[in-house]
Parts: structure tokens; C-alpha cells; sequence
């Protein structure tokens, strides 16, 4: 994955910001930070809770919805769903690499418009994000097939 990769005009998916990027995504105009990354992972620069006070010192919203591999369920995917369309545009999402963000931001959409597990894969991989994570692979095409109006193929 590159290192940002611009979803549409609403939606960045990226790595963790350093505290210098953080106070460059509010002069680049972001209006949200979302972190989804757990408290404690390995290579953080900044704690949670530290990082939320620099995203709101820079002017922005932040939202924090720790996400792994063993805590990606439904009913978080289902939660930052209801939060999403209620945050101010656009948003900068991210994970340590952005594959979590990358995967939570890309259902949301898919299943907004109508797509199909298969589709959201598809459409993931023309923007750039390469799932090497066969679970998390499986666990997007169900979700999106299981939440979506489309019809699995």
C-alpha cells in the first residue's frame, strides 16, 4: 500500500500520522482523524489518547475505534458504520499500515452503494489496497455480502 490513498472526496486512508502530520492534515483542510489502531501496538508514536489531543489542538475531530484482526467483528464494523456519516468531511482514516482503515472505510462504502463482497474486493484492489490477510479478505466479502442490498454472485 502506498503510503495515502485518496478514496473519493470525502475519505483518506492512510499509515499513522506522526504528530507533525497530524497538524499538516488540518492544513490540508481534514476535518477528522479516525485512529484504528488498539492501545499498545508495536511502533506507535503517539498513545490513543495522546494523539486525540493533538488531532482536536489542530482543529479537528478525532475518533478512536480500536480494531484487530481478533476484535474485527460485525457489530464494530456495524458501529463505526452508524458513527461515519454523522463525522465532518473529509476524514483521514488509520491503522499502522492502512489495511485496517483501508478495509473498515472500503465496507462502508460498498455496502452504502449497493456492492457485493465480490465487487468491494475488486473495487479495493483498482485503489490500491493489496488484502495479503486471507481473514480479513474472507471477512469483508462476507460482511458486504451479509449487510449490502446487492446480491452475492
Amino acid at each position: 500500500m502506498s503510503d495515502k490513498i485518496k478514496l473519493n472526496d470525502q475519505v483518506m486512508v492512510g499509515e499513522q500520522p506522526s504528530e507533525s502530520e497530524i497538524d499538516q492534515l488540518g492544513q490540508q483542510g481534514f476535518k477528522t482523524v479516525i485512529n484504528f489502531r488498539a492501545e499498545g501496538e508495536e511502533g506507535q508514536p503517539l498513545s490513543p489518547d495522546a494523539e486525540g489531543a493533538k488531532v482536536q489542538a489542530a482543529g479537528m475531530e478525532y475518533l478512536h475505534l480500536p480494531v484487530s484482526m481478533k476484535s474485527m467483528g460485525p457489530e464494530l464494523v456495524d458501529r463505526f458504520r452508524t458513527k461515519y456519516p454523522d463525522l465532518p468531511k473529509p476524514v483521514f482514516a488509520h491503522c499502522k499500515s492502512g489495511k485496517r482503515a483501508g478495509a473498515m472505510v472500503v465496507m462502508q462504502m460498498a455496502v452504502e452503494q449497493g456492492m457485493t463482497g465480490a465487487q468491494t474486493l475488486e473495487k479495493a484492489k483498482e485503489m490500491g489496497f493489496e488484502c495479503d490477510q486471507p481473514e480479513l479478505e474472507q471477512f469483508v466479502r462476507q460482511y458486504v455480502d451479509s449487510h449490502s442490498k446487492a446480491k452475492p454472485a
